[in-house]
């Protein structure tokens, strides 16, 4: 089969690909980046935007205080009476004026899914309460063990506090879900910290014999650094056509690339930072050559990461210009892939990362030729692609 169909097919592949993730999106985005009074600005640096979503959580962990003591009851979305999802969906509202999905089992597949120890205040607990399998309660964390939420049995009932200490929570709770774009655990430290102090000097602090209803806003306690409970190993792939940028004349498309990436999120050095290294084989048909680039990686985050490594290069590297071929060298490289991948923006399910991305690198050919030919020497080195990643979060 001809090369040229070759990367047709891989195209139809991936528009497919594009096509199905925009249906199985969900209607309601999470985690919560935009859209709303306090959300950060587009260009924010990472630090505001940080601050921005900090200052998120504690609004609505304020709200939601608002409503201890109110009783429960099922369907109930009012000030007078509250089920578990519509004392969340209120104090949601109240704090940041958003809409969240109406039942418990809807917020479990609208959030996105953390193991305990990453949980952070503002995050939701979910719980299955029955014998059906189904997740049919939801409260708010609040750190150290303790959440805030609309009990519907027990000894008490209405709006509470509870904690996964105590016995019947524990033996329920089904797993944690993120609202809220993941926060610098030092700097969320410093800021539920500082709530606890400035609610401690109000009320004079917490009486030994006080109700659990009137336990206040609980720090939390991220793991040491370097301790290892911070880490998160990332396993994705991502395949994308490369696009004719400056050669004159040709198809739109110049061939296809794909990737096998293995990273790691950690806090070990302070602020967090993603880890990664991909094997990166590529079919470039301008040039009439296969590359596999084998990259280290570095980003704030997985949306974003420079990257960088070796390239192993097989045959020999031409462009057809219109004043002839022109012959290229130097594609095996111990420094022969350079670039930045980014992904604006991501669509989250229970499986995985969905993320259509734009990758710009530099490939070192270098000119063999006696005439100058700027648009053709540029063109060899540079690439230019857009495509879709699936990431999974394994830890």
């Amino acid at each position: 089969m001809p090369i040229r169909s070759i990367v047709r097919i891989l195209f139809s592949i991936l528009i497919f690909i594009l096509l199905s993730g925009a249906a199985v999106a969900p209607v309601f985005a999470a985690p919560l980046e935009g859209g709303f009074a306090l959300a950060p600005r587009a260009n924010a640096s990472p630090e505001e935007r940080d601050r921005a979503f900090i200052n998120a959580r504690l609004k609505v962990i304020e709200a939601a205080k608002t409503y201890l003591g109110t009783p429960y009851r099922y369907g109930g979305m009012t000030p007078a009476a509250l089920d578990c999802s519509g004392f969340l969906l209120l104090s949601f509202r109240d704090a940041l004026g958003v809409a969240l999905p109406r039942s418990a089992s809807s917020l479990f597949t609208w959030t996105v899914r953390v193991p305990l120890e990453r949980a952070q205040p503002g995050d939701l607990l979910f719980f299955r309460t029955n014998s059906t399998g189904n997740i049919t309660h939801v409260g708010l964390y609040l750190g150290d063990r303790v959440f805030i939420h609309s009990a519907s049995a027990g000894p008490r009932t209405g709006v509470i506090y509870s904690s996964l200490d105590e016995t019947y929570w524990s033996n329920t709770y089904a797993g944690a879900g993120r609202a809220f774009p993941e926060s610098s655990p030092f700097r969320l430290e410093n800021a539920v910290s500082s709530a606890v102090s400035a609610g401690s000097a109000v009320s004079g602090g917490r009486p030994e014999n006080a109700s659990r209803s009137d336990i206040p806003l609980r720090p939390i306690h991220p793991p040491a650094a370097g301790s290892g409970g911070e880490g998160r190993l990332l396993l994705g792939v991502g395949i994308a056509p490369i696009w004719n940028g400056f050669l004159k004349g040709g198809d739109l498309l110049r061939g296809v690339s794909m990737q096998l990436c293995l990273g790691a999120e950690t806090y070990s050095f302070g602020p967090k930072m993603v880890f990664g290294i991909e094997l990166r084989p590529e079919y470039d048909g301008a040039l009439g050559i296969f590359r596999l680039p084998i990259t280290l990686s570095w980003g704030p985050n997985d949306q974003i990461r420079i990257f960088a490594g070796p390239v192993f290069s097989f045959g020999e590297a031409t462009l057809s210009t219109e004043n002839g071929e022109r012959h290229y060298s130097g594609g095996t490289s111990w420094l022969g892939a350079v670039g930045v991948t980014a992904a604006p923006f991501t669509f989250k399910s229970s499986s995985g990362d969905f993320s259509p991305y734009i990758e710009l690198a530099w490939q070192s050919y270098f000119s063999n030729n006696n005439s100058s030919d700027f648009s053709s020497d540029f063109s060899a080195g540079f690439r230019f692609s857009t495509g879709v990643r699936w990431l999974i979060h394994v830890k």
